[in-house]
């Protein structure tokens, strides 16, 4: 059974930083896409990133591209997101999953596994 543990959320100002990381444990990742989702109050889970099993390919929202980058470490078999320049529409808990395939994708459904999520409050 695989386990997900998002760390790194918190409060921070607009224009401040953030990284994330999703540490995995059970069995090695490294073979699977990865990907973060969010979800802000009173709306429905969105995509935010995705990487697939060997780091060389990443896909983005419209909405964080050029601000968010994924990464990730295989040898750790833990996950990465690093946001900058947050903004207030930012705001959400943050979720990291695992697909069972090592292309990526951005869609919730080919995902099987997913942590408890990190809160990210960013204040205007």
């Amino acid at each position: 059974q695989v386990q997900l543990v998002e760390s790194g959320g918190g409060l921070v100002q607009a224009g401040g930083s953030l990284r994330l990381s999703c540490a995995a444990s059970g069995r090695t990742l490294s073979g699977n896409a990865m990907g973060w989702f969010r979800q802000a109050p009173g709306k429905e889970r969105e995509f935010v990133a995705t990487i697939n099993w060997s780091g060389g390919s990443t896909y983005y929202v419209d909405s964080v591209k050029g601000r968010f980058a994924i990464s990730r470490d295989n040898a750790k078999n833990t996950v990465y997101l690093q946001m900058n320049n947050l903004k207030a529409e930012d705001t959400a808990v943050y979720y990291c999953a695992a697909s069972p395939y090592n292309s990526y994708s951005d869609s919730s459904a080919l995902y099987d596994y997913w942590g408890q999520g990190t809160q990210v409050t960013v204040s205007s």
